[in-house]
């Protein structure tokens, strides 16, 4: 049983990673859902969070409105949005412990895929994001977020600061809401774990907010080790809790 202390240090936790996801363009689901799957449990964690995305994300293009690029952001979200739908079918038929080695495994991984798509500094036209976004949308219904992946796809794109954040969070804002019509259709989203998800969404929301000062400040690099640092650190504590102790 969730305790109000339970939900306070969500909260906090919440703001931190709706600031840092605001800074960076992702980190939320990444700083979170390690948190809900050991309150909730990894399949009710994903709806939750899938919830709490469509508030983080909506409260970031509301931040960047002018800036959002939405010929990139429809090519990528006419693929990803119904692939998503998938992917979230495809969750709910897994076991638990598969699911938490899946994030771990997906969170590791994404450092090195990360950096080798940076290094090769191509800039994607509007028919390669809707092919790669196919295979982000499915990936993001089972894993909750692939923000790692679509970071480098955007930016690729030549996408940068508000640009790049805004573009980013309306493809994924399409993306998440057909994940949470998938998991209301199938009963995977009663109104706890909704609640639960508008809490937690609520603080993304305010840290985006506090957020927007600090963008144009940050360097290059320091994006990227915050990025890889944040990838590590929940990678490894999915996996630990889906190791059978």
């Amino acid at each position: 049983m969730t305790s109000p202390v339970d939900y306070l240090a969500i909260l906090a936790l919440g703001l931190v990673a709706g600031t840092i996801s605001g800074i960076v363009g992702f980190g939320s689901s990444i700083m979170v859902m390690p948190a809900l799957v050991i309150l909730f449990g990894p399949q009710r964690a994903v709806p939750i969070m899938a919830t709490a995305s469509i508030m983080a994300n909506l409260s970031r293009i509301l931040v960047w409105w002018r800036e959002v690029e939405w010929r990139a952001c429809a090519a990528y979200a006419t693929t990803a949005a119904p692939a998503a739908a998938l992917g979230a079918r495809t969750l709910l038929l897994l076991p638990p412990w598969l699911v938490e080695a899946a994030l771990g495994v997906f969170f590791v991984m994404a450092i090195p895929a990360r950096r080798a798509l940076a290094a090769r500094g191509v800039r994607l036209s509007l028919g390669q994001l809707a092919g790669v976004g196919a295979l982000a949308g499915y990936l993001t219904g089972i894993v909750a977020s692939t923000g790692p992946i679509t970071a480098p796809l955007f930016l690729a794109r030549g996408l940068v600061k508000g640009a790049f954040l805004s573009t980013e969070a309306a493809s994924s804002l399409a993306v998440y809401v057909s994940k949470a019509v998938t998991f209301g259709a199938l009963g995977a989203l009663p109104s706890e774990l909704l609640i639960a998800g508008i809490i937690v969404g609520s603080s993304l929301m305010a840290g985006a907010v506090i957020a927007r000062r600090f963008v144009l400040r940050l360097e290059a690099e320091r994006f990227r080790l915050l990025m890889d640092g944040l990838l590590l650190v929940s990678g490894l504590t999915m996996l630990w809790a889906a190791w059978p102790w």
